[in-house]
């Protein structure tokens, strides 16, 4: 059952305005490296370049022609289907690329995602239908003609209306820009960034349109809009000097961290934590824009992240006067508009019941009944929520899982390191990448809503500052009441948990179990089945060709996974029946199925089936056996890497011992 922070309410319009914003930002994001490389390639040598050189400047027209959307198309039907659906996605955006005489980035944000998933839908019309023996010959033949009709789709229909778009948008730039109306966009940038649009905004809109001007004119002002590093330190060096409490203490490292590191995320807080504080990143905005409008200046391809270095990095070489008073003047208007609204402002009593609670959780590193609470009605003693088992994954998710999730899981990973647990595996995701394997996940507190769906299971933890959040403390409670329990799932792991059920009953147990539990004939190295009902079958079937059980087995092996998950985590699921159906089994026996592509089981992936069937407490025996090869990290890489059921007899060789 999962637990959960207290949270504040979301629409559904605004999570899933999020939701098409991150899944824009993500075809760009990735590929923002190689944005880079075209951009210090075209900086370096153009004939108006630093150091011009005819020959090296050939690259620079096909990198932006062909290489960058193709790079968009795959990453976009990747995320759709996979890397099958990013194949199509790029061959599909071969023919909106050969239909149009611009950078088809945008074609390639439809045409990527949009093949695959008219693919992976036509795939699920047939899928468990195809007899054994054809699956490749209707896999490949699908994909290919998919991607060729669609192709021809992009270059006939698609391209065209793209240009025109691209066409038209950029017309509305240039009308923005010669009537002075550009810097007027900021009353609608800077609020999408702190609604965690940022991403959405400058990757999935801006970029593709600055990448195409940056193209004809050497530069864009479009790359500095959202990126700017100057309204958002303006504002944290306004905190720093009229801010109170926790906030004025943590401004400091925040601005550094905003500034230099580039991770804009970091002050969304203080403007969330008094909302009017909008109006000095707007203006701060607004100046920046008109500066850059003025000087003519630009940046020769996209900054990321949006740090002074890499603003500096990217900057035209005509434009780097324009651009550094661009940020100097973003950062004063912003500072003077927030430092008159934090003195003239009163501290309502939440604002200071707020920074009271914060202070005295950072001091004592517990929760407070009246903040929000980190496990609700699952909260343990002291209000630290109890897992059923140890804590052994913790992400950090936040947008575009590169900015603020790094920062806030290398804060959490020193913690929990000094805390005398450094086997527990922190790490830091985009929300869209999530699945249901965490223990713990952690989000800002408007992000909450959208990494839930994915991770159900996970114990979700909001925060709403970045640095030194009084909620980190509490997850190394969390860590230390879950891992040092004494249970044996904490020293057994994920694949142990089924053994630690009954520690009692396998103290009974005979330490060597049978000969024969797992022979050749029950291991297949690559099973056929693609459900985890079909798995199940599939490895029942196994048990009931040895004569170890009877039908009947096999149908309390469904009844049981529909009662309680057998999934194990490290790619492991055993399947059994239930305690009932101890009738059913004439020896002990145990069958291992090995899935080289995953099976989707209840949303967490499978690579492993392991049928067991055990009598009297002979199962708690091979369980634990099980439990030790999957515990083990090198073994498990020597199972799947294994081309013959010796090698993996010989992992399993405990079992028959």
């Amino acid at each position: 059952m999962a637990t959960e922070t207290v949270a504040k309410p979301r629409t559904s319009m605004r999570v899933g305005v999020q939701k098409f914003g991150t899944f824009l930002s993500g075809m760009i994001m990735p590929n923002i490296g190689a944005f880079i490389a075209w951009g210090i390639i075209t900086a370096f040598f153009i004939p108006a370049g630093f150091t011009p050189n005819t020959d090296l400047a050939k690259l620079v027209g096909p990198m932006i022609t062909f290489l960058l959307p193709l790079l968009i198309g795959y990453t976009g039907g990747r995320m759709v289907y996979g890397v099958r659906g990013g194949v199509v996605g790029a061959a599909a955006t071969m023919g909106v690329i050969v239909g149009t005489d611009i950078p088809m980035f945008i074609g390639a944000m439809i045409m990527g995602p949009l093949t695959a998933w008219i693919m992976m839908k036509l795939e699920s019309l047939w899928e468990n239908k195809v007899k054994p023996g054809f699956e490749m010959l209707i896999d490949n033949f699908t994909a290919g003609i998919v991607a060729a009709v669609m192709a021809i789709f992009g270059m006939l229909v698609i391209g065209p209306v793209v240009k025109t778009f691209s066409n038209g948008a950029s017309s509305v730039v240039e009308f923005l820009v010669n009537n002075g109306l550009l810097p007027f966009t900021s009353i609608f940038i800077e609020p999408a960034k702190v609604l965690f649009l940022n991403n959405a905004v400058n990757h999935g809109i801006l970029t593709p349109l600055g990448t195409e001007q940056a193209l004809t004119q050497g530069k864009s002002i479009l790359f500095l809009l959202e990126a700017n590093p100057g309204p958002g330190v303006g504002i944290l060096l306004a905190y720093m000097l009229f801010g109170k409490g926790l906030a004025k203490a943590s401004a400091p490292g925040a601005a550094l961290i905003q500034f230099v590191g580039g991770i804009h995320e970091i002050y969304f807080p203080f403007v969330l934590m008094k909302p009017i504080i909008i109006l000095a990143a707007i203006g701060g905005g607004m100046t920046g824009i008109f500066t850059l409008v003025v000087t003519g200046a630009g940046l020769r391809s996209p900054a990321a992240p949006g740090s002074i270095i890499a603003v500096f990095a990217a900057t035209a070489k005509d434009s780097y006067f324009g651009v550094a008073l661009s940020v100097l003047l973003a950062a004063t208007v912003s500072f003077l508009i927030a430092s008159v609204i934090l003195k003239s402002s009163k501290s309502t009593e939440e604002d200071d019941l707020g920074a009271a609670t914060s202070r005295m959780e950072s001091m004592k590193g517990k929760k407070s009944s009246v903040s929000s609470a980190l496990a609700g009605a699952g909260a343990g003693a002291g209000g630290v929520a109890v897992l059923a088992g140890p804590v052994r994954n913790i992400v950090f998710a936040c947008d575009a899982g590169m900015g603020s999730s790094a920062m806030g899981a290398s804060v959490l990973r020193n913690k929990i390191k000094a805390a005398g647990f450094p086997d527990v595996k922190v790490t830091n995701s985009a929300i869209a990448n999530l699945s249901d394997t965490y223990d713990v996940v952690i989000t800002h507190q408007d992000l909450t809503e959208r990494a839930k769906p994915a991770t159900a299971s996970a114990v979700h933890v909001s925060v709403d500052n970045f640095m030194n959040s009084p909620r980190y403390d509490e997850i190394v409670e969390l860590v230390k009441s879950s891992n040092t329990a004494g249970t044996p799932e904490a020293d057994a792991g994920a694949a142990g948990a089924a053994v630690a059920a009954a520690p009692a009953a396998e103290a009974e147990a005979e330490e060597t179990g049978p000969a024969g539990i797992l022979v050749a004939e029950s291991v297949i190295l690559s099973g056929k089945a693609t459900t985890r009902d079909a798995a199940i079958d599939e490895a029942g079937q196994l048990l009931l060709d040895r004569g170890a059980v009877d039908s009947g087995y096999l149908d309390a092996m469904h009844e049981r996974e529909e009662s309680v998950s057998t999934y194990m985590g490290s790619f492991l699921a055993i399947p059994h029946g239930t305690n009932a159906a101890k009738d059913h089994i004439m020896k002990s026996a145990v069958s291992v199925i090995r899935y080289p592509n995953g099976i989707d089981w209840n949303g967490k992936e499978v690579k492993f089936v392991v049928g067991v069937a055990g009598i009297n407490n002979e199962h708690l025996h091979i369980l634990s056996s099980i439990a030790k090869v999957f515990t083990n990290k090198a073994q498990v890489a020597q199972l799947e890497e294994a081309t013959t059921v010796e090698e993996v007899l010989a992992l399993f060789g405990k079992v028959n011992s």
